[in-house]
């Protein structure tokens, strides 16, 4: 069963789902048949960090608030990333384009290594306080992933992968998206949100279930010609 899910790595509720969603899965017996997409989407696709903004400025600027409020208005952020796992620091945040990374995690599902992109991503920007939208740091984090530097290079450079970002944004619009993170499991059921891990357990097993009724039985033709040599509950045919 295949689960989407529309995302943004400049969206903090985005990698506290992220968590919420990969503990559910983990408790799931049937984890290994679902399989995990993840699509692109950009909050802010016109930003562009021309005057090395912190983060608390760029909320105070879009928001219409101060500063001070901006900080008070990420303490339950940071609070419930914590109960995830994470230790976002806002302090060292730097707000930047996405529609970069967003290429660079095509690039790497191309080569299997989606989910990892991800992550990486997401760490870089929310606890490292890297620029996720200068090349310099992109290439790291490819080559970190195993990617060659520079193939990566090259992809930056040019418009490889930005048909795959900007069509994973049309299908969020035909979806009705309206925010991030949102799952779509089985193009069938939706959750929006960083959703706790009980629900996201509910959905995956809800969604699950359906899915598995109407996957065909295998039925296999048997050729043997008598059923002499075999063993079964009751013990072995001598």
């Amino acid at each position: 069963m295949k689960v989407e899910i529309w995302s943004d790595v400049m969206c903090p509720f985005c990698y506290i789902g992220k968590r919420h969603f990969e503990k559910a899965i983990e408790k799931l017996p049937f984890k290994n048949e679902v399989e995990v997409e993840w699509k692109s989407f950009q909050l802010n696709p016109e930003y562009q960090n021309t005057t090395n903004e912190d983060l608390y400025t760029y909320l105070a600027r879009s928001k219409g608030m101060t500063v001070e409020q901006a900080k008070q208005m990420t303490t339950q952020v940071v609070a419930m990333a914590k109960n995830a796992g994470l230790d976002i620091d806002f302090g060292t945040n730097i707000p930047a384009n996405s529609f970069d990374a967003h290429r660079l995690i095509h690039f790497a599902a191309s080569k299997g290594l989606q989910d990892q992109a991800e992550e990486a991503l997401f760490q870089a920007h929310f606890i490292a306080g890297k620029d996720i939208a200068k090349a310099a740091v992109l290439i790291d984090i490819a080559k970190d992933l195993g990617l060659d530097a520079n193939e990566t290079l090259a992809i930056l450079k040019g418009d490889d992968f930005a048909e795959g970002v900007r069509y994973d944004i049309y299908e969020s619009q035909q979806l009705g998206v309206r925010g991030v993170p949102y799952f779509v499991f089985d193009r069938k059921y939706a959750l929006s949100g960083a959703q706790p891990i009980e629900a996201f357990e509910s959905a995956i097993t809800q969604s699950f279930t359906e899915w598995k009724a109407t996957q065909p039985k295998t039925q296999l033709t048997s050729l043997n010609k008598n059923d002499d040599a075999v063993c079964d509950e009751n013990g072995c045919e001598i």
